[in-house]
């Protein structure tokens, strides 16, 4: 089976949907799945927030988006760490 992605904006408190707070991905393949959050590091680091949101953790709201909506809100990040311009 190919791997398939999807992808979720991540809001807290403070975030809304369309300004997250972060995006997390979940890759299912032949081996089972995991899940990545892109962070301020600017890099895809594992992460249990998927996990611990389906077993009822409710800090943070998870919403599924596109592809592309991901690749967005990673570029928001990557200006917002390195101070370039929008």
């Amino acid at each position: 089976m190919p791997a398939t992605t999807t992808y979720y904006a991540i809001v807290d408190s403070h975030t809304s949907r369309e300004e997250p707070s972060g995006v997390l991905r979940r890759v299912e393949d032949d081996n089972g799945e995991y899940d990545e959050e892109f962070g301020r590091d600017l890099a895809w680091t594992r992460s249990w927030v998927l996990y611990s949101y389906e077993h009822g953790n409710g800090d943070n709201q998870l919403y599924e988006i596109t592809e592309e909506e991901a690749d967005r809100i990673v570029e928001r990040i990557r200006r917002s760490v390195t101070g370039q311009p929008t």
